[in-house]
């Protein structure tokens, strides 16, 4: 896998982050609860941690695996993007409870990238 996968990757998230935090922000807070605020929020900050992560990696490329790569850019996708999914359908009062469990699937994505880096250190 390209080094430029792991930085071009790495900004389109970050750069989602941004556009959809400040969306959040300003467009959801309307509709949202405080909860559905926190969680939304949660969503862009775990986006934004593993985007750097990504990054990170990119400029490390002889340390990074494409298994980290794959771990962390589907973790981004399952648990970011479902919470966005379910505090957005859920603010509409159409909540798409099948999201509910690909979220901890993208956290245990973003566990075991953790850990992958983990073993490369050791």
């Amino acid at each position: 896998m390209p080094q430029q996968i792991f930085i071009i990757t790495a900004a389109i998230f970050g750069m989602l982050a941004i556009i959809i935090g400040a969306f959040g922000a300003h467009a959801l807070k309307k509709i949202l609860s405080e909860d559905q605020l926190k969680s939304f929020e949660t969503g862009v900050k775990y986006q934004m941690y593993h985007a750097i992560v990504l990054l990170v990696l990119g400029f490390n490329f002889q340390f990074s695996t494409s298994a980290m790569y794959w771990c962390f850019t589907l973790g981004i996708i399952l648990f970011s993007f479902s919470i966005y999914g379910l505090v957005i359908s859920d603010a509409k009062r159409k909540k798409l409870r099948f999201l509910g469990p690909v979220t901890p699937l993208g956290g245990l994505l973003f566990v075991i990238g953790w850990l992958l880096i983990l073993l490369q250190a050791l």
